[in-house]
């Protein structure tokens, strides 16, 4: 099994029951088990800033896919909540987005999918929830709380627990 740090974000419709569905869906116990969940964060937009604000969320999972296969998997999760990459604005508003933020150790740039991911120590709507559940964790050489205190992290603000969670 290998440890696979992984990203969900969404800002249309009801993000916060959609990212609760995409985590069941991605961990089938199987192939794919959840190790750890972080709190729900209402985060700025990043990249397109004229768009409502989202929720992101970070996990950890366990899992016997291979990266390809892992991206496949979250892709597919990202189609069944209603993503379509193809009519969609980069950046802009979506449902469910899925980023593979690590997989392991490995070090890999292919067509469609680099890891550890290219713009992770940018964006504080990640690592603020990464940190909460892989502070120490060491990413391209960075441990995950020292690249967090790096960044900006005004406008990112963590949600209450949903009722009966």
């Amino acid at each position: 099994m290998t440890e696979a740090l992984l990203a969900l974000g969404g800002n249309v419709g009801d993000s916060r029951a959609i990212l609760d569905r995409a985590v069941t869906m991605l961990n089938d116990g199987k192939d794919i088990r959840l190790t750890a969940r972080s709190a729900d964060y209402l985060t700025p937009p990043w990249g397109f800033k004229y768009q409502a604000p989202f929720v992101n969320l970070c996990i950890a999972v366990a899992t016997t896919l291979s990266a390809r296969d892992l991206l496949a998997r979250a892709q597919t999760v990202e189609l069944k909540l209603g993503r379509d990459r193809a009519h969609e604005k980069r950046w802009g508003p979506r449902t469910a987005d899925i980023d593979i933020i690590a997989y392991g150790d490995l070090a890999l740039d292919e067509l469609g999918l680099t890891l550890p991911h290219p713009r992770l120590f940018e964006r504080a709507f990640v690592l603020r929830p990464l940190a909460e559940i892989a502070p120490d964790r060491v990413i391209a050489g960075q441990k995950v709380r020292d690249a967090l205190a790096a960044v900006d992290t005004a406008g990112i603000k963590r949600l209450p627990p949903l009722p009966g969670t």
